[in-house]
């Protein structure tokens, strides 16, 4: 019932997707590079501006069409990572802009003038408890004064515009910890090299992330977005439809992972019979099969609460929870039923078996989302 009436979408990121094969994908990993010529396409074909209100350039769509093509992406054996911050960026921006921020920004970015693929928030020395974050923005006149430090802040080096959360009340004058931050749009064209600097850090993954360095950087105070003090809860907004975009990705890395499987299962003869006959072969991938499936379902009820404008946390660390879990277990399948053959770079699965690993650690791991469940709907005592 919830995948009716979008399958228009998948047969259009399909047909583009098909232009870019594994070869294309094996050959970005292999240089460490960026897929420029995907996110082209992708830009021009405007799926990256599926979200945009349609008065301002876009098609004015929701969280459950981004999934789906982002699912997609990762279905046909790409990787929406190089892609996906474009899509949970622009509902901060286009649910908590203002009218002069939105009308000047958002056509520029549905008509891929402008990326909007950055998000700063994480730090080395508070990791996921954000609301002790050290980065400080303090007003100054017309300006706000930008110090501190951020890490593994993804496509910086390919993206014009950053959303950056930054206290601009000290923690001890706050009477809750999630008060006094605030969320601003950083021009990353002016920023860079004029207070900010960006240190790439490698990775076992062809994703481009960094460490990022504030020095007196100077913001217009235009640059603040929605209210001042009032950035946790933006950001928490932002990171709930990320949750669920992610939770997508793994959903189309699942069932990409089970339908290679699969076939290679139907393919390879062994014995004089194809190793998908065999029961030990079989069970492994059904049971991947049966995990992605399900994790789907809570997927689509994120979406929904998403879309209409319900609090959708639970929901959306569930689905990430779920999918992230399958993907990895169908990754592991796929792996162990190709033998060998799964570690050659030619076959795909050891790029995509890195690739979703990531998965379980970011954009939350794991451990706090369990966390999460146990406090917020099962009234366990918080362990942190």
């Amino acid at each position: 019932m919830q995948q009716a009436g979008y399958d228009d979408i998948r047969e259009g990121v399909r047909a583009l997707c098909a232009h870019y094969d594994g070869a294309y994908w094996r050959k970005v990993d292999e240089a460490r590079g960026f897929p420029e010529a995907f996110v082209h396409a992708l830009t021009e074909a405007g799926w990256l501006s599926a979200m945009i209100p349609a008065e301002y350039g876009g098609s004015g769509l929701g969280l459950s069409e981004a999934s789906v093509i982002l699912e997609e992406i990762n279905r046909c054996g790409g990787n929406s990572g190089t892609v996906h911050g474009q899509m949970y960026n622009l509902f901060t921006l286009v649910r908590n802009g203002s009218a002069a921020q939105k009308d000047y920004y958002l056509p520029r970015l549905a008509s891929g003038e402008l990326r909007l693929q950055s998000m700063g928030v994480t730090e080395p020395t508070t990791g996921t408890d954000t609301t002790r974050i050290k980065t400080t923005a303090v007003r100054r006149g017309d300006r706000y004064v930008i110090n501190g430090q951020k890490v593994w802040i993804s496509r910086v080096q390919h993206s014009d515009l950053m959303i950056l959360l930054a206290r601009t009340t000290p923690l001890v004058e706050v009477v809750k910890k999630t008060e006094g931050m605030s969320i601003f749009l950083v021009d990353l064209r002016e920023a860079i090299g004029h207070g900010m600097e960006v240190r790439p850090i490698a990775n076992m993954v062809n994703h481009e992330t960094n460490e990022l360095f504030f020095d007196n950087l100077e913001l217009p105070a235009d640059s603040l977005i929605g209210e001042e003090g009032k950035g946790f809860r933006y950001i928490l907004d932002g990171l709930n439809a990320e949750r669920t975009l992610i939770a997508a990705e793994c959903i189309g890395d699942g069932r990409w992972f089970i339908e290679k499987a699969t076939g290679y299962a139907r393919e390879r003869q062994v014995f004089g019979r194809p190793i998908g006959q065999n029961q030990g072969v079989q069970f492994p991938i059904a049971e991947a099969h049966i995990e992605v499936e399900a994790a789907d379902l809570m997927r689509w009820r994120a979406c929904g609460e998403y879309d209409g404008g319900q609090p959708a946390g639970a929901s959306a660390n569930m689905a990430k929870y779920l999918a992230a879990k399958a993907s990895w277990e169908a990754a592991n399948v796929c792996l162990q039923t190709h033998g060998g053959f799964g570690f050659a770079c030619e076959y795909d699965v050891e790029r995509k078996f890195r690739e979703t690993r990531l998965y379980q650690v970011a954009p939350i791991s794991t451990n706090l989302i369990l966390s999460y469940v146990a406090e917020h709907l099962l009234g366990l005592p918080r362990s942190f």
